[in-house]
């Protein structure tokens, strides 16, 4: 049976980031996708133009419509824009008991515009954390969310992931594409332990939309296998599609990845989680 998998976010009219993304991976991925939609954004690969947030009680709308009639086995939350939107998030997913919620804290786009309103960001620590089973920011993402500088190492990123999953994730995977240097390491905590996917920075044609991409294929493996496979098995997805972005002709500047790639079984029969898979460029 194909699992229902949800988005929660922004709109990208270019389609390489937001719920455009989070469709695409999904359908890539076998699995329904819905979305709900948080904020009508009018940007590309070179700038954001303009913001419009929806009214919470048209989010809060949308997400009962969803619930009340379908079987919803992941939630990703991406782009949720101002606090009030947030809170609504938080309560509707509390209240409809989602399982399986990834959250992106996404605080801005790649071009520099921000995203989430600077009070918004006490709203997804206090009432989002807490309900996420995994947790996926970058170094910027992470370093907000802990009210510190951003990681510049393997060893500032162990300790921050660890401090994120003190506030109430029961994953957290901090990617640490942003880091300095030819190695991309990310790493992931849970309960049963840490591991550390560390693999050469990878080159490709077109990186926009690589968190969305990685959230969402998280969300959309998590019905079928546990958290350290569906991340795994996440993250050779975003490497396909990275490196299949030269197929495309999209945008002026940065393009968009090839979501339209198929993931093949790992190569790992036993099934074991390796800390080899290829880093997803600047991930977030």
């Amino acid at each position: 049976m194909s699992a229902n998998v949800l988005a929660i976010g922004g709109t990208d009219p270019s389609g390489a980031a937001g719920l455009c993304a989070d469709l695409k991976t999904f359908a890539a991925l076998g699995v329904y996708g819905m979305a709900v939609t948080t904020a009508v954004v009018a940007q590309n690969g070179q700038a954001v133009h303009r913001v419009q947030p929806l009214s919470p009680a048209l989010v809060a709308a949308q997400l009962d419509a969803v619930f009340e009639d379908v079987r919803v086995d992941a939630v990703k939350i991406g782009m949720l824009a101002t606090a009030p939107i947030a809170r609504t998030v938080a309560a509707r997913l509390r209240g409809h008991r989602a399982p399986r919620i990834v959250l992106d804290p996404v605080l801005g786009a790649s071009v520099g515009a921000r995203l989430l309103a600077h009070d918004a960001l006490a709203v997804l620590r206090d009432e989002l954390l807490p309900l996420a089973s995994v947790l996926t920011p970058n170094l910027a993402e992470a370093a907000a969310l802990l009210g510190e500088a951003p990681a510049t190492d393997l060893a500032t990123m162990l300790a921050g992931a660890a401090r994120l999953r003190a506030q109430g994730p029961a994953w957290v995977l901090l990617k640490g594409g942003h880091l300095a240097g030819p190695r991309s390491p990310d790493v992931l905590l849970g309960a049963d332990g840490m591991r550390v996917f560390d693999a050469p920075r990878l080159a490709a044609r077109g990186d926009r939309g690589t968190g969305c991409t990685l959230a969402s294929a998280i969300a959309a493996l998590l019905p079928s296998r546990p958290v350290p496979m569906a991340i795994e098995a996440a993250k050779r997805y975003v490497t396909l599609a990275l490196g299949a972005s030269g197929e495309l002709s999209v945008g002026r500047t940065r393009s968009p990845l090839q979501h339209a790639v198929r993931l093949q079984p790992s190569p790992d029969a036993d099934g074991a989680v390796r800390g080899h898979a290829a880093d997803p460029v600047r991930c977030g």
